[in-house]
This record gives structure tokens, sequence and C-alpha cells, in this order.
């Protein structure tokens, strides 16, 4: 079986529209997650493809608007530096749906560079190379494909050691930065069809329970995030009912929040 982290990797960066655009059918009226999803280990992960075709008629997005210049602080703890390189990672793709080629080759230094600070360099070298090359060329489905290499590398090389609690941080810091960007995206254009793109109450169990199998990681960024996933869960975990435009936006507050306290030394 494909190990997990690689979907939920998936997950992370879909949560975001920060995944190749999909230019398919027409939006349904209602959207039923499950349906644009594969069930794997018992958690429901979206597919890119299909949640993004749906996104992008949303509206018209301005992907510039969601590239952050702030590189972040620089981090000696471990699980720190995990979280915010997975929200760098996601920063990447929302670059190159920006086709932002000098953000996207300063992402790529940022991704070397943590993934020097938890023992991963080698294994993401060549993808970072091949990242500034296409974004030179402005071969954006290549820069794509590097990133999403990039993930899997840097996550493979973390498993093979058995450090897989930072690899699962990378995927909840990529995940937290998915969502606030989507909750910004839906907020700014609201639909009860955006919205449900948020239905995802599995994955946020997922991240809670792996959470709480960490009690070593004692540091305050990690105390806040599970306090956070409490205050989400209800938002998100709403059965057949819709999640309203209130919600997504204590979401966004919520994982902005988050965010800030990933990025920025305390």
């Amino acid at each position: 079986m494909i190990p997990f982290p690689r979907y939920l990797k998936l997950s992370a960066l879909l949560a975001s529209g920060l995944i190749l655009c999909a230019h398919g059918a027409e939006t349904p009226q209602h959207i039923d997650v499950k349906q644009l999803s594969k069930k794997v280990e018992d958690v429901v992960v979206p597919l890119p493809n299909e949640v993004f075709g749906a996104l992008n008629k949303l509206g018209s997005i301005n992907w510039k608007e969601y590239v952050r210049s702030d590189k972040g602080s620089n981090f000696t703890e471990r699980p720190r530096i995990a979280l915010l390189l997975g929200t760098v990672i996601a920063d990447g793709f929302i670059a190159v749906q920006a086709e932002d080629a000098p953000a996207v080759k300063e992402i790529g230094q940022r991704v070397q560079t943590l993934a020097r600070g938890i023992g991963v360099e080698r294994s993401i070298t060549q993808h970072a190379k091949a990242i500034t090359e296409a974004a030179d060329k402005r071969k954006w489905e290549n820069v794509r494909q590097e990133l999403d290499r990039t993930q899997n590398s840097v996550q493979q090389a973390m498993n093979e050691v058995h450090d897989e609690k930072l690899s699962q941080l990378v995927s909840l810091g990529g995940w937290l930065r998915g969502t606030e960007v989507l909750t910004a995206v839906v907020t700014k254009h609201f639909s009860t069809e955006g919205a449900e793109l948020l239905h995802q109450p599995d994955l946020l169990v997922y991240f809670q329970t792996r959470l709480q199998a960490m009690p070593e990681f004692d540091l305050a960024i990690i105390r806040d995030i599970r306090g956070a996933l409490v205050e989400v869960k209800p938002l998100i975990d709403v059965g057949r009912a819709h999640i309203s435009s209130e919600s997504v936006k204590k979401i966004n507050d919520i994982t902005t929040r988050l965010d800030n306290g990933i990025v920025t030394r305390e």
C-alpha cells in the first residue's frame, strides 16, 4: 500500500487550490466531498483535479494576492522546522499558481535551507535545482511536479530514519496553510458549494490523533494547534448541513493565527 502521508500531502495542497487547476465539468449544485475522494486507511482524501474543478468556478482568483514574501523565522527546534517546511512548500504552489518566478525561486532555496535543518537536505537538492530552472523558463507544470516530488522525498527521507512524527508535522503545516488560503478564497467568493470543500472531518481527526501521540513535542505552537483543531472540528463536521459563511470566516481567523505562529518566533 502507498504510505498514507503521501495522500495526506495531496489533501493539504489541494485544500488551498495549490495543485494544477482542472478545467472540467460545471460545478455541481451540491459538492459531496466523498464523491470527489478516495478512502485511504479509513480517511477520506479529496482528489485534487475534481475539487479544484469546483474551486475554480467560484470566481476569478488573484493568486498573487496570496503569495507570501516573508520567509519566516529561523528555528532550531526540529518540530518547528517541520511545520514551517510544510507551509513553505504550500507557499510554493501558491507562487506557481500566481506564476511568480522570483517567489518560486526564493521558496525553492528556503525549502533547501529548512530541509538542512531537519537533516534531509540531500533528498531534495536535485528538486530545488530543478524548481529554479523550471521557474526561469516559466514551465509551471514542471515546477508543480518538482514541488510534489520535493515533499515526497522529504517525507520518505524522514520515514527512512524513523522521523515519522516530523513527517506528519510537515503535512500538518501544509494543511494549515492550505486551509488558510482556501477559506480566504471562499470568504471572498462565498457559496455553499465552495464551503463544502472544507468538509474534511476525517483529516482533522487524523491530525488530532497524531498530535496526541507527540507528548515529547512540548512547544507552545503545538499546544496552540491542538487547541485550535478542537475549535475547528464543529465548524466543519456538520453532517448533512451546510458550512456557513460565518464558519468559513472563523476557520480562516483560526488558521491565519496558527500560520502566523508557525512562521514567526514567539
